[in-house]
């Protein structure tokens, strides 16, 4: 326990350090889940039509690995290379935990607000250079019953408050 504790102080200390906003769920639970995509890869490059410069469509997700214990999922889309801070590109709330895949273009029924305050997927847009888009799956031990179009704020708190699990794809985009 003493060096979860430490570990998670070295983690905060370090994201203070990196001049990030904090907008990414603060997690303590195990990164045990895979996410994927068959439409990018790990490290890979997020294709067009799923950007600002393309349709903006929300790409195809699968994951697997959501621990038995899960009453819902969730899933956040973030850049933490945005010039403010972390800037938060989607967030679903309270899918059912036996969902093993988003297919694209799907419009989840809860989604709370993103950084641009709309309940919806902003795809990648970074102003220039390169960042890194990450694509997170959060197993939760209870649904947040949270309405669609829910704060940012307090839909991210709630994730990280009842996260029992998560895995997390990042790709890359530039402009």
């Amino acid at each position: 326990m003493r060096r979860l504790l430490l570990w998670a102080a070295v983690l905060m200390s370090a994201a203070a350090c990196s001049g990030r906003s904090g907008k990414e769920p603060a997690v303590t639970t195990p990164a045990d889940m895979t996410v994927t995509s068959t439409a990018f890869r790990e490290g890979g490059t997020i294709p067009r039509k799923y950007t600002c410069d393309g349709a903006g469509t929300s790409p195809p997700l699968a994951w697997t690995g959501t621990p038995a214990d899960a009453k819902a999922l969730a899933i956040v889309v973030d850049d933490p290379d945005a010039p403010s801070g972390t800037f938060t590109h989607w967030v679903v709330l309270d899918l059912d935990p036996k969902t093993t895949a988003l297919v694209e273009g799907t419009t989840p029924a809860t989604q709370a607000r993103n950084s641009a305050g709309k309940p919806s997927y902003y795809g990648p847009c970074p102003p220039s250079g390169t960042h890194h888009y990450r694509f997170a799956v959060y197993a939760l031990s209870a649904p947040t019953g949270l309405p669609a179009g829910a704060k940012l704020d307090e839909a991210l708190k709630a994730i990280s408050e009842k996260s029992v699990g998560h895995g997390r794809l990042t790709v890359l985009y530039s402009r």
